[in-house]
């Protein structure tokens, strides 16, 4: 079944979020903040393109005290920011490396009330600048005003997701739970990875995802050993084991699950494995409730592969955010310690080391509710799949 889900937002939606954001602005004391990454620019204005997959041109979004942000954007992207709800677009014929954009940028933060004498910028953790460093620090010695990082506060108004964008998570969910349950009828031992995962995608695709930007495929006799690499042009044979991780997208916002299956057969020692990552994602989901945080799925999870003989977790987390981007804030860790609200979209990932070069990692995608948790994927067998 297509997806029918209208794409994009309204204009309300974008103004909800420059309204959470103004309101940070104001406990943070900055007058104006300075966007550059492709999800935070899309995030507060709607601009959606391909185009960003070029690294020769920046673009830079001011999101000031009050009122609508203002675009400082090369031209050739001028006709698709006027399709948004931002209205004030200030362009200049890029690439001009001798002043790309940034005596614009300059001008615009100078222009702006100046309450606190301070621009919020992402400069601290999981954030970058999509500029040059050389460019950035020209900005601070031409704006009179003191840069101060406002990662986290970004971070947090992004993590919590209004109605739309769960459904348009929901709706990626189920198309890749589409192409993930036709696997069996035509994955089969002599066959690659590729050409699994390639056949994979095209029914993703076929389903109504935009892209798949990101299919992994590790696989091996009886077990695998890596969950980032792949897919390869190995051969799978009689007796093993493949995962297929995939992060899928339409309309800017991904799917992130993963599922395993063994061909032919399994030891008893696998399977095993597969029931303990399983039962973790049960534990995790329980735990997953508003007031409970982040630590309380991780420690609810790693419970479970603890009893069940896990080796150790070369992952260094039991999942995260997931939403306009792959991977976001927060994570599962023992220490990370962020509550759980509703609206929070989270990836429950428990991965286990249980022999000597041999992983077993389970991934389900659930958002919080006022109640708890709520499945976003269609769960996997509590068994592993073997197909013959």
């Amino acid at each position: 079944m297509k997806s029918i889900l209208q794409r994009g937002f309204t204009t309300a939606e974008f103004e909800m979020r420059a309204t959470k954001a103004q309101q940070k602005m104001r406990e943070l004391e900055v007058d104006a903040i300075l966007l550059t990454t492709e999800p935070n620019v899309r995030y507060f204005s709607g601009f959606h393109t391909q185009f960003w997959h070029s690294p020769t041109r920046p673009w830079f979004l001011i999101l000031p005290a009050e009122g609508k942000p203002i675009a400082v954007i090369p031209e050739i992207g001028a006709s698709g920011m006027a399709g948004t709800w931002v209205d004030d677009i200030r362009t200049w014929a890029s690439p001009r490396p001798d002043d790309d954009g940034i005596s614009i940028v300059a001008s615009v933060l100078n222009s702006l009330p100046s309450r606190f004498g301070r621009v919020g910028a992402t400069l601290g953790i999981e954030s970058h600048l999509r500029m040059p460093v050389a460019n950035y620090l020209q900005l601070t010695t031409l704006v009179s005003k003191e840069f101060v990082d406002v990662s986290l506060a970004i971070h947090d108004i992004r993590q919590v997701k209004s109605v739309t964008e769960i459904e348009k998570v929901r709706e990626i969910c189920r198309i890749t739970n589409v192409g993930f349950d036709k696997i069996p009828s035509y994955a089969k031992a002599g066959m690659t990875e590729r050409e699994i995962c390639k056949q994979f995608g095209i029914d993703m695709l076929m389903e109504g995802a935009d892209e798949c930007p990101y299919i992994i495929a590790g696989s091996g006799q009886d077990g695998y050993d890596s969950i980032i690499m792949g897919p390869t042009d190995r051969v799978i044979e009689d007796g093993d084991v493949l995962i297929i991780d995939t992060g899928a997208v339409r309309d800017g916002y991904f799917s992130d699950f993963d599922r395993n299956w063994a061909f032919g057969h399994a030891s008893e020692q696998t399977k095993a494995a597969y029931r303990a990552t399983y039962e973790a994602t049960t534990m995790g989901f329980e735990a997953a409730r508003p007031g409970n945080t982040t630590s309380d799925i991780y420690n609810a999870m790693w419970k479970v592969l603890e009893a069940n003989g896990a080796l150790g977790n070369d992952v260094g987390r039991l999942g995260h955010g997931l939403g306009i981007e792959l991977t976001e804030r927060p994570s599962n860790t023992a220490t990370d310690n962020t509550i759980l609200v509703p609206g929070m979209i989270m990836t429950l990932e428990p991965g286990m080391v249980y022999a000597p070069g041999k992983s077993m990692v389970h991934e389900e995608n659930i958002v919080i509710t006022e109640n708890g948790a709520e499945w976003l994927s269609k769960r996997a067998e509590p068994e592993l799949l073997i197909i013959k």
